[in-house]
């Protein structure tokens, strides 16, 4: 009888599902953050050397 009620708590805990979307959603996250910088990376870089240009005068 009480491995019977251990294995029903066992199956009905959802404590370890939790975690597990929690993490998917954390790599969900980091992922989108990989693609944007990498996306907006060479424009933001741009962007930066135009200002450097303008302001020293010279091209790096």
């Amino acid at each position: 009888m009480k491995t019977k009620r251990m294995l029903a708590n066992f199956l009905s805990d959802e404590s370890g599902a939790t975690a597990v979307e929690y993490g998917l959603m954390v790599a969900l996250i980091a992922a989108v953050m990989v693609v944007a910088v990498k996306t907006l990376g060479g424009t933001v870089n741009t962007a930066f050397e135009t200002v450097n240009t303008k302001i020293t005068g010279t091209t790096p």
